[in-house]
């Protein structure tokens, strides 16, 4: 989760924007570089609050953080699109730093290497290189339901993605045998990398959505059908469904009972690392009538005076 700007500064949601100068002022005289030579830790604290400056001081950025959340802005905006056409040096001068200025009354240490042509170089007074700085960009999560049949036979996907002032479209593909609970990783197609850092990736959550005919468990798959008692008694043969759209004709053996499983060998799912398919099973429902006319009632009558 990207950190609160406000919180960083130390500033409510609704300060103005001369409290949050004031603010910036204050932690930039506590953590500027210079001040802390030897410190890693005040180098990153005055690299967060110069960020949050950078956006909470320019009105538009400011209204963009504020309705799209921290989480969302940070997948919008790089580091180049926070600090593009800000100007740091004139406060940082007014605290006694910056390019040529003096730090309690001694010339300025050169703790950074000077790059004047760094676009962010002036934030840490002088010009560190932030390629020495390289972060990697932060992994994306999304949900994505898919149908039974896309999780059996594959599928081509596509991710649209807002990406700073335009839109990316992201094909990807589904594999034959993906199962709910799985992620699917897109590597390098999450948010930006930082200063030259590598972009980072984006994992597909995904969710196979309730079949009507079907239900998946594992590479198995199963399926119902419903049979007469005397078809069940005298045996028979039914027409099962398959996933692929075609049926198959199995033989019910005499004397089947209610909720037997009756194996399909290789008609299920595709392993998804390995060779082979998984099971379809036909689940047997025997149908007992509730209504029957006369003539049928003296039959099974019949049936019951012979012991069955």
């Amino acid at each position: 989760m990207a950190e609160d700007y406000y919180k960083i500064l130390g500033v409510e949601k609704n300060a103005a924007a001369n409290d949050i100068k004031k603010a910036y002022r204050k932690l930039a005289l506590k953590y500027h570089p210079d001040r802390n030579p030897d410190s890693k830790e005040a180098e990153e604290k005055f690299k967060k609050i110069s960020e949050a400056y950078a956006v909470l001081s320019d009105a538009e950025k400011r209204k963009q953080y504020d309705s799209y959340g921290s989480d969302t802005f940070s997948q919008r905006y790089t580091q180049e699109d926070i600090f593009r056409d800000f100007d740091l040096n004139s406060i940082l001068r007014d605290l006694g730093f910056g390019f040529g200025g003096r730090s309690s009354g001694t010339q300025r240490r050169r703790a950074y290497t000077d790059t004047d042509d760094d676009a962010f170089g002036d934030i840490f007074g002088g010009g560190r290189q932030f390629r020495q700085m390289a972060q990697r960009g932060q992994d994306h999560e999304y949900n994505l339901a898919i149908t039974l049949e896309e999780s059996v036979f594959g599928a081509e996907k596509k991710l649209s993605l807002q990406r700073e002032d335009r839109v990316e479209d992201i094909t990807f593909k589904i594999p034959p045998g993906i199962n709910s609970g799985k992620k699917l990783r897109l590597a390098g197609k999450g948010a930006p990398g930082v200063y030259g850092g590598p972009p980072g990736d984006i994992y597909m959550n995904i969710e196979v959505t309730p079949h009507h005919v079907f239900a998946r468990d594992g590479n198995d798959l199963t399926t119902e059908k419903v049979i007469s008692f005397t078809q069940a008694v005298l045996g028979t043969t039914i027409e099962v469904p398959l996933i692929e759209g075609s049926t198959k004709r199995i033989k019910i053996p005499p004397g089947t009972q209610n909720n037997t499983k009756i194996r399909m060998k290789g008609y299920g799912v595709p392993r998804l690392k390995g060779a082979g398919k998984g099971d379809q099973y036909v689940k047997i429902v025997i149908s007992i009538p509730k209504k029957i006319n006369d003539e049928q009632m003296d039959l099974v009558k019949q049936l019951a005076d012979t012991g069955l």
